[in-house]
């Protein structure tokens, strides 16, 4: 069920108050990774898909379908194989007992997609989550088939183990809104996970948000007006990572052979958006478009062999450009 509200302003302030409620009930199960569950919910909230990097072990799929849970949505859960096809995850014609053709869904037919080990896969099958990604929709047999709304896919990649991975090309990371980097918990967040997670206790974590309120707050996060002069700022945020043009640092001139299109200045403006609005603002500011940089950017940027010498990170080069 929808719900009206009387005010932009008004309607604002609830998207607040849901942010807190989800980030608390998610809190209950997921022990820390604050910044990882923040961001994940913005890009929720703006109609992003996400990209978890992490070792194995940090809990990346039981924050996805913790996450589904404190959402009313449908949740599926694809482990990525190098022997996955197309229509694995698609779906396929199939003949029924009248001799007709009849579309038998994959399990890309969901509100929330955990895309596990993206990696792992050939791209023929990664070109088809793309398209899903990116069209909301998928192609079988020549027939479009609408994917349910909201549709929102969070990809988890190992970053050590690289044999028999197939990387993904820049043009898929790119349909990625942000790259989240997981890290090991703290030495205190580790003893409270190992407590509860090899006791009885259980969690009935009760429904926060609607698949048509989330519809309703992406379509609000849009509407949030930004001033010239912060927009502005977001583009050549985006433009300054280009090498050899106009805006690019003596850094990126340096360190980069390839930086960031159109798309990251887009994400930017959207992220800000989101962020202001949970952090109980109306408008975003500087602050709002820089605490989200990190994550649209660093997927977008190709350091060259001179960066990876020197150990510099993408992260680094970012935060120069502030």
């Amino acid at each position: 069920m929808s719900t009206t509200y009387r005010t932009d302003v008004e309607a604002v302030d609830a998207l607040a108050s849901s942010f807190k409620e989800l980030r608390s009930e998610i809190g209950q199960v997921i022990v820390g990774q604050d910044d990882v569950v923040k961001t994940v919910i913005i890009s929720l909230f703006s109609n992003g898909h996400s990209l978890l990097v992490g070792v194995p072990g940090l809990a990346k799929t039981l924050l996805v379908s913790t996450i589904a849970d404190v959402l009313d949505l449908d949740f599926k859960r694809i482990q990525f194989t190098p022997d996955l096809m197309p229509s694995d995850i698609t779906g396929s014609e199939i003949l029924d007992e009248n001799r007709h053709f009849k579309f038998n869904k994959g399990p890309l037919f969901t509100n929330i997609l955990l895309a596990d080990e993206i990696n792992r896969t050939p791209p023929k099958t990664q070109a088809a989550l793309l398209e899903a990604m990116q069209e909301r929709s998928v192609t079988v047999a020549g027939s479009k088939h609408i994917l349910p709304k909201p549709f929102f896919v969070l990809a988890t990649q190992n970053p050590i183990e690289q044999e028999g991975t197939y990387p993904l090309p820049e043009a898929q990371l790119d349909r990625f809104m942000f790259n989240i980097p997981l890290d090991y918990p703290s030495y205190a967040e580790e003893v409270q996970v190992v407590k509860s997670t090899t006791s009885n206790d259980k969690y009935t974590l009760k429904n926060i948000l609607t698949g048509e309120q989330i519809l309703q707050f992406q379509s609000l996060v849009r509407k949030i007006p930004i001033a010239d002069n912060v927009l502005e700022y977001a583009v050549s945020l985006a433009s300054k990572t280009r090498p050899n043009t106009a805006l690019a640092t003596s850094e990126v001139n340096s360190y980069i052979s390839w930086g960031a299109g159109p798309r990251a200045s887009q994400y930017l403006v959207l992220g800000a958006k989101c962020h202001a609005a949970i952090t109980g603002k109306y408008s975003p500011d500087k602050e709002d478009v820089q605490a989200i940089a990190n994550y649209v950017l660093r997927h977008r940027i190709v350091r060259n062999y001179k960066a990876e010498a020197e150990g510099i990170s993408e992260e680094q080069i970012i935060k120069s450009l502030f």
